[in-house]
């Protein structure tokens, strides 16, 4: 199935981790990627797998929370390939911390980083996406849909994104333009092997956000944003769809 010939797929976070496993899902399907990721050795290493399996692939190293560094890599995708047809916003943080004990520095960072700089990526890409008539798949979060220990800044971030999005979906719906949301929840990546609790949590709290059939990789995430982005999702806007393993139900 080849949903993505001739599609120009502008990926954020494509380095590693949701972003990457996207780029390679959908670069399989015939997409020609542009990635953005804040990590330029990361990047590159994306762009050349995706070329040694005879994709297209270009990218540039940007700073999602930076809009001047949004939109200069916005217009370096359409200077590489004339348009872009979807957007596949997967950059983001994460941080564990007591809400009482967290810092104005990691609060603004992570607002910064997930929801100003899904706005900032959206203002830059949607005239682009109403002319092609395309999407939007951002990332949101199962802690956007329901209560998640420790992550008072990154739960407003993603409900931020959610609501957006749905915004953004209502707002062009009528010009063609979607925009949906997926919300991953127990899924092993980087980002998530790299945090750390604080001290004094209660470790009895995890249950409620772990996944009743078992943690599983990116490609899960990957698998719902192609369908999200292809025409198979040609009626579906301004939703959210859990990626979770049961674990929100």
């Amino acid at each position: 199935m080849q949903r993505f010939d001739n599609k120009v797929v502008l990926v954020t976070g494509a380095g590693a981790g949701i972003g990457r496993a996207c780029a390679e899902r959908i670069a399989e399907e015939g997409g020609m990627i542009f990635g953005m990721d804040i990590r330029q050795p990361a990047l590159d290493d994306m762009i050349e797998s995706l070329s040694q399996k005879g994709a297209k692939a270009a990218g540039q190293q940007a700073d999602i929370s930076k809009p001047e560094q949004v939109n200069a890599a916005v217009a370096a995708c359409v200077e590489k390939y004339g348009r872009i047809d979807v957007v596949v916003n997967m950059a983001g943080i994460l941080k564990f911390e007591f809400c009482h004990q967290m810092t104005d520095e990691d609060w603004h960072k992570i607002i910064d980083v997930n929801l100003n700089g899904t706005f900032y990526l959206s203002r830059a890409v949607i005239p682009h996406l109403l002319e092609s008539r395309g999407n939007i798949v951002n990332a949101a979060s199962t802690s956007a849909v329901a209560g998640m220990p420790w992550t008072a800044a990154y739960s407003a971030s993603k409900g931020g994104v959610l609501a957006m999005t749905r915004a953004i979906a209502v707002e062009n719906a009528k010009q063609g333009l979607r925009a949906n949301c997926v919300c991953p929840g127990d899924i092993h990546t980087d980002m998530v092997e790299s945090v750390t609790f604080p001290e004094g949590a209660d470790f009895s709290m995890i249950d409620r956000i772990t996944a009743l059939t078992g943690m599983k990789g990116p490609e899960v995430v990957a698998s719902v944003v192609a369908m999200l982005a292809s025409d198979d999702g040609k009626h579906i806007t301004g939703e959210h769809i859990r990626i979770d393993g049961g674990a929100m139900s």
